[in-house]
């Protein structure tokens, strides 16, 4: 189990300091869509379908830390614009293969996950979470790409 998080400027100087090397990049529309939720939203969980995966290994293509892995793409996958209140802001993939989770949150900081939600399923957790945009990828741990779902929530 792999859930880590990562300081904004530690993560972006890695990034500018690796000149041609493949990364994630939040400035991209996400593919499958954006939504804005306040704290106490409903449903919730939210769910959004996709597809995880993607031709960049995050482990050895980009300079994100190490336990960040999973292949994912460049864009995010989904983004999620987050008007916080007291409950904690919970992410979590679903899916019949091992999925991972890297999320750009607000303050630019780095979370990675592999399997902390069990079953080879993905979740990154924020206990105080800032008001903000959260970038998220879904990768897939052995590659290649699968069907899965994002649940997005405030139940720990």
């Amino acid at each position: 189990m792999r859930n880590v998080v990562f300081a904004g400027a530690a993560a972006l100087a890695l990034v500018s300091a690796s000149p041609g090397a493949l990364a994630q990049d939040s400035s991209k529309t996400a593919t499958y869509g954006e939504i804005v939720l306040r704290a106490g939203f409903t449903p919730d969980p939210y769910r959004v379908s996709v597809t995880a995966g993607g031709s960049i290994d995050a482990y050895a293509d980009t300079p994100l830390p190490a336990a960040c892995v999973g292949n994912v793409a460049d864009a995010p996958d989904f983004e999620v614009t987050y008007e916080a209140g007291r409950l904690p802001l919970v992410f979590r993939t679903l899916s019949s293969v091992d999925t991972t989770l890297i999320i750009n949150g607000p303050d630019g900081s780095w979370s990675c996950d592999d399997d902390s939600y069990g079953d080879g399923d993905a979740q990154v957790r924020f206990d105080k979470p800032r008001s903000g945009t959260y970038d998220v990828w879904i990768g897939t741990f052995g590659g290649g790409t699968a069907n899965a779902t994002l649940l997005v929530t405030e139940t720990p």
